[in-house]
C-alpha cells in the first residue's frame, strides 16, 4: 500500500467539540501522511499535545503555522513572542517528529508522486487591502470602522521585527530561496496557512478581513514553483478551486458554529493524493 496524502487545518482545539473531531482523525493506511496547515490552537501545550497525537497515528506529519499558534495568549504559560515563539514551536515539533517549514522538504513518493512537499510560513503584509483603500492605514481604518478586526492586532507580536509586514517580507525572502533550490524535475505541494493568491478571499462575508489573509508577493508562487496542489486554510471555507490551472484545496475544520451548519459529523481531512484502488 502506498498510502494517501491527506490535509487538514484550523483544528482550533480550544473547543471541546473540535477536540472530539480530532480524536476521530485516523489514517486509512500505515503509509498515510497528514499535512496540517496551521491554527491547531492558541495554547502552546495544546498545540504540542495535538501534533504529538497525530504523529502517533500517521506515518508523517507536516505542519505549517497559522496565526493562532503565534499568538501570545494571556492564559498561556508560554509567553514567548514573535520569532522566539515560532522558534520554540519548531523545536517542539522536532522533538515530536513533526516536520516544519524549517526542515528539509520531504518528497512524497506515493500515489500522485513523487512531489516535493513544502510547508510554508510567510504571514501577511496587509496588501489584500479593503475595497476602496490604497494604503495600509486606510485599509485598517476601514476595518476598525466596520468592527472587523483580526485578533492578531492584539496578540500576534512581530518581535524583533518592527511590524508584521516586515516579518512577512523576511519570511518571503527566506522561503523563496529555499523553494528555488528544490528539485526542478519535481512538482510541489505548497502548504500554507494563508492562501497564496487573493481570489479565495473574494467570497468572504467581510471583505475588510482580507488584509489579514495573505500577501500579493506570493501571487505567482503556484506557477513559479511548479505546484501540483496548493493547500491552505485560515478562511474556514473548505472547498476546491483552480487558479491558472493549479488546484487549490482549502482544508479547514473551523469553529463548531461553522462546521455545525454543514452537518453534525465533520470529516475535515481532504485527500490531496491517494492510492489507486
Amino acid at each position: 500500500m502506498t498510502g494517501s496524502l491527506l490535509a487538514v487545518s484550523d483544528l482550533h482545539v480550544s473547543y471541546a467539540e473540535n477536540r472530539r473531531v480530532v480524536d476521530r482523525l485516523r489514517p486509512d493506511s500505515d503509509a498515510d501522511w497528514l499535512l496540517v496547515a496551521g491554527d491547531v490552537g492558541e495554547i502552546f501545550a495544546d498545540v504540542e499535545r495535538t501534533l504529538a497525537l497525530l504523529r502517533g497515528r500517521f506515518s508523517t506529519v507536516v505542519w505549517a503555522p497559522g496565526n493562532h499558534e503565534l499568538w501570545t495568549y494571556p492564559a498561556d504559560p508560554v509567553q514567548l513572542r514573535g520569532r522566539q515563539r515560532y522558534d520554540a514551536l519548531v523545536r517542539m515539533c522536532r522533538d515530536n517528529g513533526v516536520l516544519t517549514p524549517q526542515d528539509e522538504y520531504p518528497v512524497w513518493r506515493g500515489a500522485g508522486g513523487p512531489v516535493t512537499v513544502a510547508p510554508l510560513f510567510v504571514l501577511y503584509d496587509y496588501s489584500f487591502r479593503a475595497p476602496g483603500t490604497s494604503t495600509k492605514q486606510e485599509s485598517l481604518a476601514k476595518a476598525y470602522d466596520a468592527g472587523v478586526v483580526c485578533t492578531d492586532e492584539m496578540m500576534l507580536h512581530p518581535d524583533p521585527f518592527p511590524d508584521r509586514e516586515s516579518w512577512c517580507w523576511a519570511r518571503i525572502a527566506e522561503t523563496e530561496r529555499r523553494l528555488a533550490a528544490t528539485d526542478p524535475a519535481l512538482p510541489t505541494v505548497l502548504v500554507s496557512h494563508w492562501p497564496l493568491v487573493r481570489q479565495p478571499t473574494e467570497i468572504m462575508w467581510h471583505p475588510e478581513f482580507a488584509q489579514w489573509c495573505g500577501t500579493e508577493r506570493t501571487a505567482d508562487w503556484h506557477l513559479r514553483f511548479r505546484a501540483a496542489v496548493a493547500v491552505y486554510g485560515h478562511l474556514h471555507i473548505p472547498r476546491t478551486t483552480h487558479y491558472d490551472g493549479v488546484r487549490f484545496e482549502e482544508v479547514s475544520l473551523g469553529y463548531p458554529r461553522e462546521w455545525g451548519r454543514r452537518g453534525p459529523e465533520p470529516q475535515p481531512m481532504r485527500r490531496v493524493f491517494e492510492e489507486a484502488r
